[in-house]
Protein backbone atom coordinates (compact mmCIF):
# COMPACT_ATOMS: atom_id res chain seq x y z
CA UNK A 1 0.00 0.00 0.00
CA UNK A 2 1.17 3.48 -0.88
CA UNK A 3 0.25 5.83 1.99
CA UNK A 4 2.11 9.03 1.14
CA UNK A 5 -0.25 12.02 1.34
CA UNK A 6 -0.56 15.58 2.51
CA UNK A 7 -2.63 16.51 5.55
CA UNK A 8 -4.46 19.60 6.69
CA UNK A 9 -6.98 20.60 9.33
CA UNK A 10 -10.49 21.48 8.17
CA UNK A 11 -12.86 23.80 10.01
CA UNK A 12 -14.08 21.53 12.80
CA UNK A 13 -17.23 23.47 13.64
CA UNK A 14 -18.41 23.46 10.03
CA UNK A 15 -17.67 19.77 9.65
CA UNK A 16 -19.58 19.04 12.84
CA UNK A 17 -22.55 20.99 11.51
CA UNK A 18 -22.40 19.02 8.25
CA UNK A 19 -22.44 15.80 10.24
CA UNK A 20 -25.45 17.04 12.25
CA UNK A 21 -27.32 17.85 9.07
CA UNK A 22 -26.51 14.39 7.73
CA UNK A 23 -27.99 12.78 10.82
CA UNK A 24 -31.34 14.41 10.15
CA UNK A 25 -31.52 13.58 6.44
CA UNK A 26 -32.70 10.30 4.90
CA UNK A 27 -29.69 8.25 3.81
CA UNK A 28 -28.75 6.73 0.50
CA UNK A 29 -29.46 3.01 0.54
CA UNK A 30 -29.05 -0.03 -1.66
CA UNK A 31 -31.68 -2.26 -3.17
CA UNK A 32 -32.16 -5.73 -1.64
CA UNK A 33 -29.81 -8.38 -3.00
CA UNK A 34 -30.18 -12.06 -3.65
CA UNK A 35 -27.12 -14.08 -2.64
CA UNK A 36 -25.71 -17.40 -3.80
CA UNK A 37 -23.65 -19.07 -1.09
CA UNK A 38 -19.92 -18.85 -1.67
CA UNK A 39 -17.48 -21.68 -0.96
CA UNK A 40 -15.00 -21.60 1.88
CA UNK A 41 -11.61 -20.43 0.62
CA UNK A 42 -8.94 -22.81 1.99
CA UNK A 43 -6.44 -20.79 4.01
CA UNK A 44 -3.82 -23.45 3.23
CA UNK A 45 -4.13 -22.65 -0.48
CA UNK A 46 -3.81 -18.90 0.12
CA UNK A 47 -0.71 -19.46 2.26
CA UNK A 48 0.77 -21.74 -0.39
CA UNK A 49 0.63 -18.78 -2.80
CA UNK A 50 2.31 -16.60 -0.17
CA UNK A 51 5.08 -19.17 0.22
CA UNK A 52 5.65 -19.05 -3.53
CA UNK A 53 5.83 -15.24 -3.50
CA UNK A 54 8.30 -15.43 -0.60
CA UNK A 55 10.44 -17.92 -2.54
CA UNK A 56 10.35 -15.67 -5.59
CA UNK A 57 11.54 -12.70 -3.52
CA UNK A 58 14.27 -14.73 -1.83
CA UNK A 59 15.58 -15.88 -5.21
CA UNK A 60 15.51 -12.35 -6.65
CA UNK A 61 17.32 -10.02 -4.28
CA UNK A 62 14.78 -10.16 -1.45
CA UNK A 63 11.93 -8.23 -3.07
CA UNK A 64 9.26 -8.22 -5.77
CA UNK A 65 9.42 -4.52 -6.61
CA UNK A 66 8.57 -2.76 -9.86
CA UNK A 67 11.32 -3.10 -12.42
CA UNK A 68 12.99 -5.94 -10.50
CA UNK A 69 13.05 -9.59 -11.64
CA UNK A 70 11.03 -10.67 -8.61
CA UNK A 71 8.02 -8.75 -9.83
CA UNK A 72 8.00 -10.27 -13.30
CA UNK A 73 8.42 -13.73 -11.73
CA UNK A 74 5.38 -13.00 -9.53
CA UNK A 75 3.31 -12.06 -12.60
CA UNK A 76 4.40 -15.27 -14.33
CA UNK A 77 3.42 -17.37 -11.31
CA UNK A 78 -0.09 -15.91 -11.02
CA UNK A 79 -0.68 -16.03 -14.78
CA UNK A 80 0.25 -19.71 -15.01
CA UNK A 81 -2.27 -20.59 -12.30
CA UNK A 82 -5.05 -18.67 -14.05
CA UNK A 83 -4.26 -20.01 -17.51
CA UNK A 84 -4.46 -23.56 -16.20
CA UNK A 85 -7.83 -22.79 -14.58
CA UNK A 86 -9.47 -21.65 -17.81
CA UNK A 87 -9.24 -17.87 -17.53
CA UNK A 88 -8.49 -15.62 -20.48
CA UNK A 89 -5.43 -13.66 -19.37
CA UNK A 90 -3.60 -10.67 -20.75
CA UNK A 91 -0.46 -8.85 -19.60
CA UNK A 92 -0.48 -5.08 -19.98
CA UNK A 93 2.89 -3.31 -20.16
CA UNK A 94 3.65 0.24 -19.09
CA UNK A 95 6.73 2.25 -18.23
CA UNK A 96 7.44 3.93 -14.90
CA UNK A 97 10.70 5.30 -13.49
CA UNK A 98 12.53 4.08 -16.57
CA UNK A 99 11.49 0.45 -16.09
CA UNK A 100 8.85 -1.76 -17.67
CA UNK A 101 5.90 -2.59 -15.47
CA UNK A 102 3.15 -5.17 -15.85
CA UNK A 103 -0.53 -5.53 -15.03
CA UNK A 104 -2.19 -8.93 -15.26
CA UNK A 105 -5.88 -9.11 -16.23
CA UNK A 106 -7.92 -12.32 -16.08
CA UNK A 107 -11.46 -12.73 -17.42
CA UNK A 108 -13.79 -15.58 -16.54
CA UNK A 109 -15.94 -16.65 -19.52
CA UNK A 110 -19.60 -15.68 -19.48
CA UNK A 111 -21.72 -13.20 -17.62
CA UNK A 112 -23.20 -9.97 -18.92
CA UNK A 113 -20.41 -8.16 -20.75
CA UNK A 114 -22.20 -4.88 -20.06
CA UNK A 115 -21.97 -5.42 -16.28
CA UNK A 116 -18.40 -6.11 -15.19
CA UNK A 117 -17.53 -6.95 -11.59
CA UNK A 118 -13.78 -6.75 -10.97
CA UNK A 119 -11.61 -7.67 -7.99
CA UNK A 120 -7.96 -6.68 -7.79
CA UNK A 121 -4.82 -6.26 -5.73
CA UNK A 122 -1.36 -4.84 -6.28
CA UNK A 123 1.30 -7.47 -6.75
CA UNK A 124 4.44 -5.37 -6.32
CA UNK A 125 6.40 -4.96 -3.09
CA UNK A 126 8.67 -2.17 -1.95
CA UNK A 127 12.39 -2.67 -2.59
CA UNK A 128 13.15 -3.26 1.09
CA UNK A 129 11.35 -6.60 1.43
CA UNK A 130 9.28 -9.44 0.06
CA UNK A 131 5.97 -7.63 0.62
CA UNK A 132 4.05 -10.63 1.92
CA UNK A 133 1.37 -8.76 3.85
CA UNK A 134 1.75 -5.71 1.59
CA UNK A 135 0.49 -7.01 -0.69
CA UNK A 136 1.03 -10.70 -1.13
CA UNK A 137 -2.05 -11.25 1.04
CA UNK A 138 -4.46 -9.39 -1.23
CA UNK A 139 -2.88 -10.86 -4.35
CA UNK A 140 -2.98 -14.42 -3.02
CA UNK A 141 -6.56 -14.18 -1.75
CA UNK A 142 -7.83 -12.73 -5.03
CA UNK A 143 -5.97 -15.47 -6.92
CA UNK A 144 -7.44 -18.24 -4.78
CA UNK A 145 -10.94 -16.75 -5.12
CA UNK A 146 -10.52 -16.74 -8.90
CA UNK A 147 -9.41 -20.37 -8.76
CA UNK A 148 -12.48 -21.15 -6.64
CA UNK A 149 -14.65 -19.64 -9.38
CA UNK A 150 -13.02 -22.09 -11.78
CA UNK A 151 -13.40 -25.08 -9.45
CA UNK A 152 -17.10 -24.29 -9.04
CA UNK A 153 -17.50 -23.58 -12.77
CA UNK A 154 -19.49 -20.58 -11.63
CA UNK A 155 -22.00 -19.15 -14.08
CA UNK A 156 -22.27 -15.54 -12.91
CA UNK A 157 -24.86 -13.07 -14.12
CA UNK A 158 -22.16 -10.40 -14.31
CA UNK A 159 -18.89 -10.72 -16.16
CA UNK A 160 -16.10 -11.46 -13.67
CA UNK A 161 -12.68 -9.90 -14.09
CA UNK A 162 -9.63 -10.05 -11.83
CA UNK A 163 -6.54 -7.83 -11.86
CA UNK A 164 -3.04 -7.69 -10.36
CA UNK A 165 -1.43 -4.25 -10.51
CA UNK A 166 2.16 -3.20 -10.91
CA UNK A 167 3.97 -0.17 -9.45
CA UNK A 168 1.32 0.60 -6.86
CA UNK A 169 4.08 1.49 -4.44
CA UNK A 170 5.23 4.21 -6.84
CA UNK A 171 1.83 5.92 -6.80
CA UNK A 172 -0.88 3.58 -8.14
CA UNK A 173 0.87 3.63 -11.52
CA UNK A 174 -0.34 0.31 -12.89
CA UNK A 175 -4.01 0.66 -12.00
CA UNK A 176 -4.07 4.24 -13.27
CA UNK A 177 -2.59 3.05 -16.55
CA UNK A 178 -5.23 0.34 -16.86
CA UNK A 179 -8.16 2.65 -16.10
CA UNK A 180 -6.85 5.37 -18.39
CA UNK A 181 -6.50 2.83 -21.20
CA UNK A 182 -10.20 1.99 -21.02
CA UNK A 183 -12.53 3.85 -23.39
CA UNK A 184 -15.36 5.62 -21.58
CA UNK A 185 -17.80 3.09 -23.01
CA UNK A 186 -15.87 0.30 -21.28
CA UNK A 187 -15.64 2.18 -17.99
CA UNK A 188 -19.42 2.56 -18.00
CA UNK A 189 -19.83 -1.23 -18.04
CA UNK A 190 -18.27 -1.67 -14.57
CA UNK A 191 -20.78 -2.45 -11.85
CA UNK A 192 -18.00 -2.35 -9.26
CA UNK A 193 -14.31 -2.75 -8.44
CA UNK A 194 -13.24 -4.52 -5.22
CA UNK A 195 -9.77 -3.79 -3.83
CA UNK A 196 -7.74 -5.87 -1.38
CA UNK A 197 -4.52 -4.38 -0.02
CA UNK A 198 -3.03 -5.73 3.23
CA UNK A 199 -5.65 -8.18 4.52
CA UNK A 200 -3.51 -10.32 6.85
CA UNK A 201 -1.81 -7.81 9.15
CA UNK A 202 -0.23 -9.49 12.21
CA UNK A 203 -2.06 -7.23 14.70
CA UNK A 204 -5.19 -6.93 12.60
CA UNK A 205 -8.20 -4.68 12.49
CA UNK A 206 -11.24 -5.33 10.35
CA UNK A 207 -11.77 -2.31 8.14
CA UNK A 208 -14.33 -1.92 5.33
CA UNK A 209 -14.24 0.76 2.63
CA UNK A 210 -17.29 3.05 2.83
CA UNK A 211 -17.33 4.24 -0.78
CA UNK A 212 -20.23 2.39 -2.43
CA UNK A 213 -23.19 1.59 -0.12
CA UNK A 214 -24.12 -1.69 -1.80
CA UNK A 215 -20.57 -3.07 -1.80
CA UNK A 216 -19.98 -1.87 1.75
CA UNK A 217 -23.16 -3.61 2.91
CA UNK A 218 -22.07 -6.86 1.26
CA UNK A 219 -18.87 -6.96 3.31
CA UNK A 220 -20.51 -5.76 6.52
CA UNK A 221 -23.22 -8.41 6.22
CA UNK A 222 -20.53 -11.08 5.92
CA UNK A 223 -18.78 -9.91 9.07
CA UNK A 224 -22.07 -9.51 10.93
CA UNK A 225 -22.67 -13.16 10.18
CA UNK A 226 -19.34 -14.00 11.82
CA UNK A 227 -20.08 -11.82 14.82
CA UNK A 228 -17.01 -9.70 14.07
CA UNK A 229 -17.40 -5.90 14.35
CA UNK A 230 -15.93 -3.73 11.60
CA UNK A 231 -14.83 -0.12 11.28
CA UNK A 232 -14.70 2.23 8.32
CA UNK A 233 -11.32 2.18 6.60
CA UNK A 234 -9.55 5.56 6.76
CA UNK A 235 -5.79 4.91 6.95
CA UNK A 236 -5.42 4.08 3.28
CA UNK A 237 -8.48 5.93 2.00
CA UNK A 238 -7.85 6.86 -1.62
CA UNK A 239 -4.26 5.63 -1.46
CA UNK A 240 -4.57 2.18 -2.95
CA UNK A 241 -5.67 1.04 -6.40
CA UNK A 242 -9.38 1.53 -5.79
CA UNK A 243 -8.73 5.28 -6.11
CA UNK A 244 -7.85 4.84 -9.79
CA UNK A 245 -11.30 3.38 -10.41
CA UNK A 246 -13.22 5.68 -8.08
CA UNK A 247 -11.79 8.76 -9.73
CA UNK A 248 -13.45 7.85 -13.05
CA UNK A 249 -16.83 7.10 -11.50
CA UNK A 250 -16.63 3.33 -10.99
CA UNK A 251 -18.21 2.12 -7.70
CA UNK A 252 -15.54 0.71 -5.38
CA UNK A 253 -15.20 -1.18 -2.13
CA UNK A 254 -12.74 -3.36 -0.29
CA UNK A 255 -11.12 -4.63 2.89
CA UNK A 256 -8.03 -3.73 4.92
CA UNK A 257 -6.42 -4.89 8.19
CA UNK A 258 -4.21 -1.90 8.96
CA UNK A 259 -0.68 -0.67 8.28
CA UNK A 260 1.49 1.65 10.39
CA UNK A 261 -1.24 3.20 12.54
CA UNK A 262 -1.43 2.10 16.16
CA UNK A 263 -4.19 -0.19 17.43
CA UNK A 264 -6.17 1.48 20.20
CA UNK A 265 -7.18 -0.19 23.44
CA UNK A 266 -10.81 -0.16 22.30
CA UNK A 267 -9.85 -1.88 19.06
CA UNK A 268 -7.77 -4.47 20.91
CA UNK A 269 -10.70 -5.15 23.21
CA UNK A 270 -13.07 -5.97 20.35
CA UNK A 271 -10.59 -7.59 17.92
CA UNK A 272 -7.86 -8.99 20.14
CA UNK A 273 -4.22 -8.28 19.50
CA UNK A 274 -1.99 -5.72 21.18
CA UNK A 275 -2.99 -2.14 21.84
CA UNK A 276 -0.30 0.50 21.45
CA UNK A 277 1.32 -1.42 18.59
CA UNK A 278 0.99 -0.87 14.86
CA UNK A 279 -1.40 -3.08 12.96
CA UNK A 280 1.66 -4.10 10.92
CA UNK A 281 5.01 -3.35 12.58
CA UNK A 282 6.77 -4.67 9.46
CA UNK A 283 4.98 -2.32 7.06
CA UNK A 284 7.34 -1.51 4.17
CA UNK A 285 10.19 -3.31 5.96
CA UNK A 286 12.40 -6.32 5.38
CA UNK A 287 10.51 -8.27 8.06
CA UNK A 288 7.35 -8.33 5.91
CA UNK A 289 7.75 -12.05 5.27
CA UNK A 290 5.53 -15.11 5.62
CA UNK A 291 6.09 -14.78 9.39
CA UNK A 292 4.28 -11.43 9.27
CA UNK A 293 0.75 -12.80 8.80
CA UNK A 294 -2.27 -13.33 11.03
CA UNK A 295 -3.91 -16.51 9.75
CA UNK A 296 -7.34 -15.76 11.22
CA UNK A 297 -7.59 -12.35 9.54
CA UNK A 298 -6.32 -13.72 6.25
CA UNK A 299 -8.79 -16.60 6.37
CA UNK A 300 -11.76 -14.37 7.21
CA UNK A 301 -10.92 -11.82 4.55
CA UNK A 302 -10.34 -14.48 1.89
CA UNK A 303 -13.79 -15.89 2.62
CA UNK A 304 -15.21 -12.34 2.53
CA UNK A 305 -13.80 -11.84 -0.96
CA UNK A 306 -15.49 -15.00 -2.19
CA UNK A 307 -18.73 -13.93 -0.49
CA UNK A 308 -18.64 -10.61 -2.35
CA UNK A 309 -17.86 -12.19 -5.72
CA UNK A 310 -20.64 -14.75 -5.35
CA UNK A 311 -23.15 -12.25 -3.94
CA UNK A 312 -22.52 -9.34 -6.29
CA UNK A 313 -21.56 -11.46 -9.29
CA UNK A 314 -24.63 -13.70 -9.33
CA UNK A 315 -27.38 -11.27 -8.35
CA UNK A 316 -30.10 -10.64 -10.95
CA UNK A 317 -29.10 -8.04 -13.50
CA UNK A 318 -31.43 -5.24 -14.44
CA UNK A 319 -31.54 -3.29 -17.69
CA UNK A 320 -30.59 0.39 -17.53
CA UNK A 321 -33.51 2.68 -16.82
CA UNK A 322 -34.50 6.08 -18.19
CA UNK A 323 -31.94 8.82 -17.47
CA UNK A 324 -32.45 12.56 -17.02
CA UNK A 325 -29.32 14.73 -17.00
CA UNK A 326 -28.24 18.31 -16.42
CA UNK A 327 -24.81 19.00 -17.91
CA UNK A 328 -24.68 22.74 -17.18
CA UNK A 329 -21.75 23.78 -14.96
CA UNK A 330 -22.59 25.26 -11.56
CA UNK A 331 -19.77 26.86 -9.57
CA UNK A 332 -19.45 25.79 -5.92
CA UNK A 333 -18.29 28.76 -3.77
CA UNK A 334 -15.24 28.07 -1.60
CA UNK A 335 -16.41 27.63 2.01
CA UNK A 336 -19.67 29.26 1.02
CA UNK A 337 -23.39 28.81 0.54
CA UNK A 338 -24.90 25.70 -0.98
CA UNK A 339 -25.75 25.69 -4.68
CA UNK A 340 -28.16 23.50 -6.64
CA UNK A 341 -28.58 22.06 -10.11
CA UNK A 342 -32.04 20.96 -11.25
CA UNK A 343 -33.47 18.10 -13.29
CA UNK A 344 -37.15 18.17 -14.23
CA UNK A 345 -38.96 14.85 -14.43
CA UNK A 346 -42.26 14.69 -16.29
CA UNK A 347 -44.50 12.10 -17.88
CA UNK A 348 -43.85 9.31 -15.37
CA UNK A 349 -46.50 7.59 -13.30
CA UNK A 350 -46.38 6.85 -9.60
CA UNK A 351 -43.44 7.22 -7.30
CA UNK A 352 -39.70 7.15 -7.80
CA UNK A 353 -37.99 3.74 -7.45
CA UNK A 354 -36.51 2.21 -4.33
CA UNK A 355 -33.18 2.15 -6.16
CA UNK A 356 -33.00 5.59 -7.74
CA UNK A 357 -29.54 6.08 -9.25
CA UNK A 358 -27.92 9.48 -8.74
CA UNK A 359 -24.87 9.89 -10.95
CA UNK A 360 -22.68 12.87 -10.03
CA UNK A 361 -19.65 14.45 -11.66
CA UNK A 362 -18.29 17.16 -9.37
CA UNK A 363 -14.87 18.61 -10.17
CA UNK A 364 -13.13 19.81 -7.01
CA UNK A 365 -9.54 20.23 -5.84
CA UNK A 366 -10.24 18.68 -2.39
CA UNK A 367 -13.36 16.54 -2.45
CA UNK A 368 -13.35 16.11 1.32
CA UNK A 369 -14.74 19.67 1.54
CA UNK A 370 -17.84 18.76 -0.45
CA UNK A 371 -21.24 17.80 0.98
CA UNK A 372 -23.84 16.50 -1.47
CA UNK A 373 -27.59 16.00 -1.10
CA UNK A 374 -30.37 14.96 -3.43
CA UNK A 375 -33.48 17.13 -2.97
CA UNK A 376 -36.81 15.57 -3.91
CA UNK A 377 -39.56 17.71 -5.46
CA UNK A 378 -41.17 18.17 -2.01
CA UNK A 379 -37.85 19.37 -0.54
CA UNK A 380 -36.90 16.17 1.28
CA UNK A 381 -33.10 15.90 1.45
CA UNK A 382 -31.26 12.62 0.91
CA UNK A 383 -27.66 12.77 2.05
CA UNK A 384 -25.31 11.42 -0.63
CA UNK A 385 -21.91 12.46 0.70
CA UNK A 386 -20.58 13.91 3.94
CA UNK A 387 -17.46 16.03 4.26
CA UNK A 388 -14.19 14.52 5.46
CA UNK A 389 -11.04 16.41 6.45
CA UNK A 390 -8.98 13.28 5.60
CA UNK A 391 -10.18 12.88 2.00
CA UNK A 392 -7.57 14.86 0.08
CA UNK A 393 -8.27 13.40 -3.37
CA UNK A 394 -9.88 15.48 -6.07
CA UNK A 395 -13.29 15.16 -7.77
CA UNK A 396 -16.46 13.27 -6.88
CA UNK A 397 -17.38 11.09 -9.83
CA UNK A 398 -19.64 8.27 -8.74
CA UNK A 399 -23.18 6.92 -8.62
CA UNK A 400 -25.26 6.79 -5.45
CA UNK A 401 -28.37 4.68 -4.84
CA UNK A 402 -31.28 6.26 -2.99
CA UNK A 403 -34.50 4.70 -1.75
CA UNK A 404 -36.89 7.36 -3.05
CA UNK A 405 -39.98 5.14 -3.20
CA UNK A 406 -41.93 7.54 -0.98
CA UNK A 407 -41.43 10.41 -3.43
CA UNK A 408 -43.56 11.33 -6.43
CA UNK A 409 -41.47 10.77 -9.53
CA UNK A 410 -42.55 13.88 -11.44
CA UNK A 411 -41.30 17.28 -10.42
CA UNK A 412 -38.08 19.23 -10.00
CA UNK A 413 -35.25 17.24 -8.42
CA UNK A 414 -32.10 19.02 -7.33
CA UNK A 415 -28.51 18.14 -6.58
CA UNK A 416 -27.32 20.36 -3.72
CA UNK A 417 -23.59 20.90 -3.23
CA UNK A 418 -21.76 22.84 -0.55
CA UNK A 419 -18.07 23.45 0.11
CA UNK A 420 -17.69 23.54 3.91
CA UNK A 421 -13.98 24.39 4.28
CA UNK A 422 -11.65 26.99 2.83
CA UNK A 423 -8.85 26.94 0.25
CA UNK A 424 -10.24 24.68 -2.49
CA UNK A 425 -12.68 25.22 -5.34
CA UNK A 426 -14.84 23.26 -7.72
CA UNK A 427 -18.07 23.00 -9.65
CA UNK A 428 -20.90 20.65 -10.54
CA UNK A 429 -19.91 19.41 -13.98
CA UNK A 430 -23.00 17.29 -14.54
CA UNK A 431 -25.40 14.97 -12.79
CA UNK A 432 -28.24 12.63 -13.73
CA UNK A 433 -31.09 10.58 -12.32
CA UNK A 434 -31.73 7.07 -13.62
CA UNK A 435 -35.18 5.59 -12.93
Amino acid sequence: MNLSTSRRTAAAAVLALAGLLAATAPSASAAPRAALAAPDIPIANVKAHLNQLQSIATANGGNRAHGRPGYKASIDYVKAKLDAAGFTTSVQQFTSSGATGYNLIADWPGGDANQVLMAGAHLDSVTSGAGINDNGTGSAAVLETALAVSRAQLKPTKHLRFGWWGAEELGLVGSKYYVNSLPSTERSKFSGYLNFDMIGSPNPGYFVYDDDPAIEKTFKDFYTGLGVPTEIETEGDGRSDHASFKNVGIPVGGLFTGASRTKSSAQAQKWGGTSGQAFDRCYHSSCDTTANINDTALDRNSDAIAHAIWTLGTEPTTPPGDSYENAADVAIPDNGAAVTSSVTIAGRTGNAPAALKVGVDVKHTWRGDVVLDLLAPDGTAYRLKNSSSNDSADNVITTYTVNASSETANGIWKLRAQDVAAQDTGYIDSWKLTF
